[in-house]
């Protein structure tokens, strides 16, 4: 494993910064872009959405396969590999003639993108010592992945309009170039103490995995277009319980499982996922709403949209300065809940302030605020309590799973407030997307609301004394990472 030990190299963070600024930036670059992608490739009626989904697909698939694999074969090698696939499949997309090479071209993003998220959060965790500087590093990687869906907006816009939909892609390029060329210096090699053995692939368990999490995310965002009722959800959403049931079911009797379900027995591991997946499915979709408003309702262009998504940004990133500040004295669990209502209560004012006539100051800076700061707290102590008693060597599978729980949650909340929005739409036009709005701005900040408690309510439970040795000595008997507030409370 990497030594936690040894000083960091200085151009680490800004590799792993990239990192989340990439694949949270590809999420929503192309939005912006996708009408003059239409009018330039000819997509055939319905397939468009594919340039969205494809990535989807793919990273929310295999982020569970891209945690574990970084345990069993090296870090360092699968942030270069990551990097490599991510660049070529830009520049692909940059140079796609028809609409399928489009369509390969985002899948095959997505698969860069999972082997680099779960990485990026695995190296933070084991690399940085605990307390100010993993908070930092911490607060920085969460700071990374909100500028990078706001930006992603912001960019699309100007790209789109000064150079064509192309560069929407090719601009990855440049960046993923000079992030791979740093990786060899600032990533430290894997090693092993003593003749400790390399991890084994769970092969069935990548598979199922993989398959029955696929098909969850096709389910859902199929629901925008087909719908809740349709059997071609059904059929998806259906498939998916069946492998995943199946993938629990196996990785209870292979000795080195791709997800050791042991881990969720612990309070904070739990509370870590639980809340990141009612938080993403109230977010993303918010984000998705508040794009639409101001463009279809406010009439703003691109840019100006993009624009309106900077204050955002700023609070996410102050959220993650006061985070990295007070983590140590609150603890995780305190930060967890603090964030998660004053999300909620952002989510509530969007909900209450949206209109017809509505002004920016008002109806979008105004909410925004408690929103972002909120956001903001949570990315520290999310990062902190996902492997907070987790053995070195399956840093990456904890990381994967807490990639996967907010990947999947942003689909779900998708495709369940897109159906809220349309259903609470009474009678079309500009007042009738004010109604489904605000329907689903309710909706968010009730998930946000929830994640809050169940935050409150999980991480109380620590980590119990029965099952794991005292903080101090299981941490240095066997490289586990304990979150402070857990070793307080489990001590009693």
């Amino acid at each position: 494993m990497v030594n936690s030990q040894t000083s960091p190299s200085r151009w680490l963070l800004p590799v792993l910064l990239t990192v989340q600024f990439l694949v949270t930036l590809d999420i929503s670059v192309v939005n912006v872009a996708l009408p003059d992608i239409d009018s330039g490739l000819h997509f055939a009626p319905g397939s468009l959405a594919w340039v969205v989904n494809a990535y989807a697909l793919t990273f929310g698939g295999l982020l569970l396969l891209g945690g574990r694999l970084a345990d069993v074969a090296g870090r360092r090698r699968v942030l270069a590999a990551g990097f490599v696939v991510f660049g070529v499949a830009s520049l692909l997309g940059g140079l796609a003639q028809t609409p399928g090479q489009l369509i390969a071209a985002r899948a095959a993003q997505g698969v860069g993108a999972a082997a680099l998220a779960p990485v990026a959060l695995t190296l933070i965790t084991v690399t940085y010592p605990e307390g100010a500087p993993r908070a930092r590093a911490l607060g920085l990687w969460g700071a990374a992945g909100a500028a990078g869906g706001a930006v992603g907006v912001l960019a699309g816009g100007l790209l789109t309009d000064w150079a064509g939909w192309r560069s929407v892609m090719l601009v990855n390029v440049p960046v993923v170039a000079a992030a791979l060329a740093l990786v060899r210096p600032a990533v430290p090699a894997d090693d092993r103490p003593g003749d400790a053995p390399r991890p084994r692939l769970d092969v069935v368990g990548a598979l199922l995995a993989t398959a029955g999490t696929a098909l969850l995310v096709l389910g859902l965002v199929r629901t925008e277009s087909h719908g809740w009722t349709s059997w071609r959800t059904a059929e998806a959403l259906g498939a998916a319980a069946v492998l995943l049931t199946a993938f629990a079911v196996t990785e209870t009797r292979v000795r080195q499982p791709l997800l050791r379900l042991g881990l969720l027995r612990r309070g904070p591991v739990l509370a870590a996922n639980v809340f990141v997946l009612l938080m993403s499915a109230g977010q993303f979709a918010a984000f998705y709403f508040t794009s639409l408003y101001t463009q279809q309702v406010l009439g703003y262009g691109p840019t100006a949209a993009g624009i309106a998504f900077l204050p955002f940004c700023a609070g996410v990133v102050a959220g993650s300065v006061i985070a990295t500040r007070t983590v140590g004295r609150v603890g995780s669990g305190v930060l967890l809940v603090t964030g998660g209502l004053l999300g909620a209560a952002g989510f509530a004012w969007f909900a209450v302030a949206v209109a017809v006539d509505g002004g920016f100051l008002l109806t979008v800076l105004g909410p925004s605020v408690p929103a972002s700061i909120g956001t903001g707290l949570c990315f520290v102590p999310l990062g902190t309590a996902a492997t907070t008693g987790v053995p070195a060597a399956e840093t990456g599978m904890a990381s994967g799973l807490l990639s996967s729980s907010r990947q999947v949650g942003g689909a779900v909340g998708l495709g369940v407030l897109v159906t809220v929005a349309a259903s609470a739409d009474s009678g079309g036009g500009a007042r009738g997307l004010v109604e489904g709005f605000s329907a689903a701005y309710w909706v968010s900040a009730g998930l946000l609301a929830v994640a809050a408690v169940a935050a409150g309510l999980l991480y109380r439970q620590g980590v119990s004394p029965a099952k794991t040795p005292p903080a101090e000595n299981s941490s240095k008997k066997s490289g586990e990472r304990v979150d402070p507030a857990v070793s307080r409370s489990t001590q009693g």
